[in-house]
C-alpha cells in the first residue's frame, strides 16, 4: 500500500447531522443520570468515529464498554484520589498545626511527585488501553507493559526539566512519546518511535519567550500611557482622575492580548511538535505523517470555542466530533503491510477502562 492523493490510507465517511442525535441523546441521558451516562456516552460516541473511520481497506471496531470506564474511573478515585484528598486535607494541615511545616513540606512534595508519577501512569495505561479496544480486520492493539516506568520517567525528565527550566521540554515531549509508543504493538507489528527535539526547538523557544517580551512590552506601554496617553502630554502634569482608568483599559487589553498571542504561539509549536512526533512513528513496515499546519490548528481550535460560546456550551457535544475528524483528515500512511502475516496480538487486556486519566481529568477522545 503507497498512499497517493486519490488513495488515503485513512478516510472518515460520517457526517455531523449522523451524529448529531447520538450526541443530544448522550447529553440528554448525562443529565438525567446526574453524569454517570458519561462512561456510556463516550463509548457510544467512539463506537461510531471508529466504525465511520477507515484504514486502508477495512473499517476500525471499538470494542470497549461504558461499564470498563465506570469501574475504572471508581477504582481511581477509591484507591488513588479519595486517600490522597485525605493526606492533603487532613495530614497536611494536621502537620502545620503541630508546628512541623518541615515535615509538611516533605508530605507535600512527596504527594506532588506522587501525583506527576501517577499521571504518566494513566497516560500510558491510557493508550494501551484504547489500543487494546480497538479492532482492524479482527486484530487488536496493546502492551504487556503495565506503565510504571513511564510513569518514573514521567517524574523524572518532568523534575529535570524543572532544574532547565523548562528548556528541555521538547526533548521531554519527544522522548516520552518515543518511550510511550515504543511498548506498544498492534497484532504481531511493534511500534517504534524516534521523534528529535531539534527540529522543534526554536518553535519552543518562540513560545518560551514569548511572556518576557510581553511583560517588557507592558511596562513599556504603561509608562508611555501614563506620561502621554491621554493624562497629559509630555511636559505637562498628568490628570490624577484619568490615570487608573487608563492603566486599566492598558492592562485588560494586553491581559486578553497575551493570552490570545500566546495561544497561538503555543500552537505554532504544537503543530510542529505533532508533525514531528507523528512522523516518527512505525509500525511494521508502515510510516505515518501528519499534515495539519499551524493553520489548521488554530481553525480547529477557533471553531470548537465558537461552537461552545455561540450555543452557550450546547456545542461541546460535538467538539469529540470535530477533534476526530481533524486527525484523521491530517493522517497519512506509507509503506507495505502483509494480511497473511497479520495476527491477533498476544498481549494482555487491561479489565478496566481510562479511570486514572478521567479522574485527573485530562481524558480525551
Amino acid at each position: 500500500m503507497h498512499e497517493s492523493q486519490g488513495n488515503k490510507a485513512f478516510a472518515f465517511s460520517g457526517d455531523w447531522r449522523e451524529f448529531a442525535p447520538i450526541a443530544f441523546t448522550n447529553l440528554l441521558l448525562s443529565i438525567v443520570t446526574l453524569g454517570v451516562y458519561l462512561f456510556w456516552a463516550r463509548t457510544r460516541e467512539r463506537r461510531y468515529l471508529w466504525s465511520r473511520t477507515q484504514f486502508i481497506d477495512d473499517r476500525l471496531e471499538w470494542t470497549g464498554t461504558g461499564r470498563e470506564l465506570m469501574v475504572g474511573y471508581g477504582l481511581a478515585m477509591l484507591i488513588f484520589v479519595i486517600p490522597f484528598g485525605f493526606i492533603n486535607l487532613v495530614v497536611l494541615n494536621s502537620a502545620v498545626m503541630r508546628g512541623h511545616p518541615g515535615l509538611a513540606g516533605v508530605i507535600g512534595l512527596v504527594l506532588y511527585l506522587a501525583v506527576f508519577f501517577l499521571t504518566g501512569v494513566a497516560i500510558f495505561r491510557a493508550l494501551r488501553y484504547r489500543l487494546s479496544r480497538t479492532l482492524w480486520h479482527g486484530i487488536r492493539g496493546g502492551s504487556d507493559t503495565f506503565g510504571l516506568a513511564f510513569g518514573w520517567s514521567y517524574v523524572w525528565k518532568s523534575v529535570l526539566g524543572w532544574f532547565t527550566f523548562g528548556l528541555i521540554v521538547p526533548w521531554t515531549m519527544t522522548s516520552l512519546w518515543n518511550e510511550r509508543w515504543g511498548e506498544m504493538s498492534f497484532g504481531p507489528y511493534r511500534f517504534r518511535a524516534d521523534a528529535l527535539a531539534a527540529p522543534i526547538f526554536l518553535r519552543f523557544l518562540l513560545f518560551y519567550l514569548a511572556p518576557v517580551v510581553f511583560v517588557f512590552a507592558v511596562i513599556a506601554v504603561a509608562v508611555f500611557g501614563v506620561v502621554a496617553g491621554g493624562l497629559g502630554s509630555w511636559g505637562t502634569v498628568p490628570n490624577p482622575g484619568a490615570m487608573p482608568f487608563v492603566l486599566l483599559a492598558i492592562m485588560a487589553g494586553f491581559y486578553l492580548l497575551f493570552f490570545i498571542v500566546l495561544g497561538v504561539i503555543a500552537l505554532v509549536f504544537y503543530s510542529a511538535y505533532f508533525r514531528e512526533a507523528v512522523g516518527a512513528l512505525r509500525l511494521g513496515d508502515l510510516e505515518f505523517s501528519f499534515t495539519a499546519t499551524t493553520g489548521d490548528w488554530i481553525k480547529l481550535f477557533a471553531g470548537n470555542f465558537a461552537l461552545v460560546i455561540f450555543t452557550f456550551g450546547i456545542g461541546q457535544i460535538f467538539v469529540g466530533y470535530r477533534n476526530w475528524t481533524f486527525f484523521i483528515r491530517h493522517m497519512h500512511a506509507y509503506g507495505e503491510i502483509d494480511l497473511a502475516r497479520l495476527t491477533q496480538s498476544t498481549t494482555r487486556q487491561p479489565g478496566q477502562g481510562e479511570g486514572l486519566l478521567d479522574a485527573f481529568d485530562i481524558g480525551a477522545i
